[in-house]
């Protein structure tokens, strides 16, 4: 006992002044052990309480969910049930809807069957329409290379001056000849002084008669538009102007003649494009002419010159005959007179007869009313003997009986059986 205590008394730790024993470190280790030991324990129980509340969390956890399982199994058979109606009623719409698209399949078959043949029928036609235009346009290619040849055979006789000049020479004559009667033009007359212009028409009144040229100078008009720099333009204008100049002063020179031919004369231009072109491009060259008292025409100014002159020689016509129709005209009223007198005589024979209805209108008014006043009366007659040779007897009276359709009062006879 003694050694223990000797044992427990040594010192074990030295911190400075202080000197920790044996025993006073088992004393402390055990007094740790201690300690440690009841927390071991409230440790354990904690941890044990922390498990039966987690088992009972748990089992709550584990009734919800077996809850929430009973639900959704609830749920799923409901489901399932909902979804086999739905199948069913999906497959009665499948079915009706297959029968709806086959419907509609077979009908929109048959339409497009229709369609088809319709298609065929109009693409027939078409066809045979686009054949028949196919057949107009040959004849119109044809026709086009007919005129073509034509055109080149124009060119030629263009090409020509003698050709040119005969063709102006017929155009102008054309328009002369349909707006003017015969004789009241000239061709290639012979005027005082032996020239021989192109055409000459006569006036009214004794006036003097008026002279038309077609020898236009077309090839110096050919030479400018055949021309390629502007050098060679400015010279073919040149010679253009020069020789429309010498001309205009030829036509001055021949076919105006004081007292023979009026005082101005026309150049005729067989070209209305060239017409044109002359009063746009040679505006100098027209007014020299003008001056001259020569005046450029196209074919439509002569047309129009030539209805004017045939205005002219009907006004100075009618004049002649101003008498004669006067003349005829009194006659005219004179006959407008007699008629006049007739139609009145007429008037009156229709103004007796209408006179001689109204009065057959009365006598035949007043006959009626005197026929209705004899319906309206009541007849009685006296009766009848008997017939002889028999047992029944006959009396007959007269009665007054409505008339179902009219109503008027109508006299019947009747017989009575006695």
């Amino acid at each position: 006992m003694n050694d223990l205590s000797s044992i427990l008394s040594e010192p074990v730790i030295q911190l400075g002044a202080t000197t920790i024993t044996l025993g006073q470190t088992l004393g402390v280790g055990a007094l740790l052990f201690l300690v440690l030991l009841c927390a071991l324990v409230l440790s354990l129980w904690r941890s044990g309480r922390a498990r039966a509340v987690a088992a009972a969390v748990t089992a709550d956890h584990a009734r919800d969910t077996e809850a929430r399982m009973a639900g959704i199994l609830a749920s799923q058979a409901e489901m399932q049930g909902r979804l086999g109606a739905v199948a069913d009623v999906f497959g009665a719409r499948q079915a009706e809807l297959t029968q709806s698209i086959a419907q509609r399949l077979d009908a929109m078959t048959g339409r497009l069957g229709q369609s088809m043949s319709e298609q065929t029928r109009s693409t027939h036609e078409s066809l045979s329409k686009l054949q028949e235009r196919l057949a107009v346009i040959d004849t119109a290619q044809n026709n086009i290379q007919s005129l073509a040849g034509q055109v080149v055979q124009l060119q030629a006789i263009l090409s020509n001056k003698q050709t040119r000049g005969a063709f102006g020479q017929a155009r102008m004559e054309a328009i002369v000849a349909d707006g003017l009667p015969q004789g009241g033009y000239e061709f290639q007359i012979t005027l005082s002084n032996g020239s021989r212009p192109d055409c000459v028409v006569k006036m009214p009144n004794g006036t003097p008669a008026l002279v038309i040229d077609a020898k236009f100078p077309l090839e110096a008009w050919n030479a400018i538009k055949a021309a390629e720099g502007a050098e060679q333009q400015k010279a073919a204008a040149q010679a253009f102007r020069r020789d429309v100049e010498i001309h205009v002063r030829d036509i001055a020179d021949k076919y105006l003649i004081n007292g023979e031919t009026q005082d101005t004369a026309f150049m005729f231009v067989p070209s209305e494009s060239v017409f044109a072109e002359i009063h746009e491009n040679f505006e100098a060259l027209v007014q020299r002419a003008h001056r001259a008292r020569v005046i450029i025409v196209s074919p439509s100014l002569l047309m129009l010159s030539i209805q004017v002159i045939q205005a002219i020689l009907k006004d100075a016509r009618m004049r002649e005959q101003a008498h004669l129709i006067q003349g005829e005209v009194i006659r005219l009223m004179e006959d407008v007179g007699r008629l006049d007198e007739r139609v009145r005589k007429l008037q009156g024979h229709f103004g007796q007869a209408s006179k001689d209805i109204d009065d057959i209108l009365v006598s035949s008014s007043k006959v009626t009313k005197r026929g209705q006043k004899i319906e309206a009366l009541e007849f009685s007659a006296p009766e009848a003997a008997s017939t002889e040779g028999g047992s029944e007897g006959t009396r007959v009276a007269a009665a007054r009986v409505a008339d179902s359709k009219t109503g008027q009062l109508r006299l019947r006879v009747v017989e009575e059986r006695e």
